[in-house]
């Protein structure tokens, strides 16, 4: 049997103040109020820049020893690279700190722009770079260039463990034989992601990880999920950890402040 996470894509957000969390509450401990309600949560801000790893430590202490962290990937990578000769960026990615989250560290996903479309060369030789444990990520950590001081890497895993990795498409060339084939290759998941006909949603299975992403199902990122919708959703992550997949699951409409009550509604459902 599988295992199943469900939890929310951010979780600073003005709008939840007063309803998701209690009036009151002080904005430092807004992860500490999540992370006692849901078992994981997408780190964000790692995809607009780098983070410090003194961040990634003082996350670690907000939360139960068992939670799990999804960290996203940086846009230098995905979108300005395009993963086009990313080798050090990627180092630089992994040396600003990510491991300093230890056993709360979870899978990597990597998003990539609306425009970007398959082309198998280059998903094959970025796929190639990711590590696959910790201590592959600290050994690619070292690589790091003046970007990263030394003073604020973290170049050491506390133990070898696995790291996993998802990848969200937006073109739909990539919803194809031929991608889902590299994909599988790596051994790496693609995303399920509804974005109320944005973008593709596809449920092919590439890896021992499903990662979904759920945007919204009517309104992209303010829609709220009805009873009926996620009924639906807690099915299908039953069927998947009845197969031996492990799933997470991150609701991320959150502009009308949906996100938390939707992740606790379909958590309930599934516990």
């Amino acid at each position: 049997m599988g295992s199943v996470r469900v939890g929310i894509s951010g979780w600073r957000y003005p709008g939840w103040r007063g309803d998701f969390y209690p009036r009151g509450l002080p904005q430092r401990r807004e992860l500490e109020y999540a992370a006692g309600r849901l078992g994981t949560v997408e780190i964000n801000g790692s995809f607009y820049s780098l983070q410090r790893p003194d961040s990634y430590r003082r996350w670690r202490s907000e939360v139960p020893g068992d939670f799990v962290f999804a960290v996203k990937g940086g846009r230098y990578i995905t979108h300005l690279k395009r993963l086009r000769d990313v080798h050090t960026p990627l180092a630089n990615f992994f040396a600003s700190g990510v491991l300093a989250l230890g056993p709360t560290l979870g899978p990597f996903l990597w998003q990539l722009p609306e425009r970007l479309a398959f082309d198998p060369t280059v998903l094959d030789s970025f796929l190639s770079l990711l590590p696959r444990t910790t201590v592959e990520a600290a050994s690619l950590a070292a690589h790091h260039d003046e970007k990263v001081p030394d003073e604020r890497t973290v170049l050491e895993a506390e133990d070898d463990r696995p790291l996993r990795h998802a990848l969200e498409f937006r073109h739909p060339s990539f919803a194809s034989e031929a991608a889902y084939r590299v994909l599988r290759e790596h051994g790496v998941a693609v995303v399920v992601a509804e974005s109320a006909g944005r973008w593709p949603r596809v449920f092919e299975v590439t890896s021992d990880l499903v990662y979904v992403r759920l945007h919204g199902d009517r309104e992209l990122y303010a829609s709220g999920y009805s009873p009926r919708a996620l009924d639906e959703w807690a099915e299908r992550c039953r069927a998947w950890v009845a197969d031996g997949l492990d799933v997470v699951v991150y609701f991320d409409n959150d502009a009308k402040g949906f996100a938390p009550h939707d992740a606790v509604a379909l958590q309930r459902r599934l516990t």
